[in-house]
């Protein structure tokens, strides 16, 4: 599925770390931002979510709140979480539902050798459940801080 700017966010619900659940109905109002990352602990995916750690205030001054979702099972996101102090909710979304949704299951490419993956995308989603903002093919230095300038822009 290809999601586009001004489209309604497509719903989830699913468990989360700390054996909760999450879905996007229950943030309703708020402006969320939802971002899709391959594996927890891995160099990249780990400076992506300090990242958003480090401008927690600054992402609730501006209204948000930040999910983050990959494949990994909810007692890798309570490590990972734990691990790094992240103060935002992560998404398992094992099955692969939320992925096929957002579009972020895609075909990948590493040493010549193909295979499936989850693509690091962000999708800022404004107070009534539209999709205002998308990054695709995310490059982790300095996204955070355009995430939050788009989060502030709404």
């Amino acid at each position: 599925m290809s999601l586009s700017e001004g489209d309604k966010a497509p719903d989830f619900e699913v468990p989360a770390d700390g054996d909760g659940r999450i879905s996007l109905e229950a943030h309703a109002g708020k402006k969320v931002v939802l971002y899709f990352y391959p594996k927890d602990d891995t160099p990249g995916c780990t400076k992506q979510a300090c990242g958003f750690r480090d401008h927690i205030d600054d992402f609730a001054a501006a209204g948000a709140e930040i999910i983050g979702v990959s494949k990994d099972s909810v007692k890798k996101h309570d490590s990972f979480k734990a691990k790094y102090e992240l103060p935002f909710t992560l998404a398992s979304d094992e099955d692969g539902a939320i992925c096929e949704a957002y579009g972020t299951w895609v075909e990948k490419s590493m040493y010549g050798r193909k295979y499936m993956g989850i693509e690091r995308a962000t999708f800022v989603i404004d107070e009534h459940g539209v999709v205002q903002k998308i990054w695709r093919k995310v490059k982790v230095p300095g996204h955070v801080e355009a995430v939050l300038d788009a989060v502030r822009a709404l």
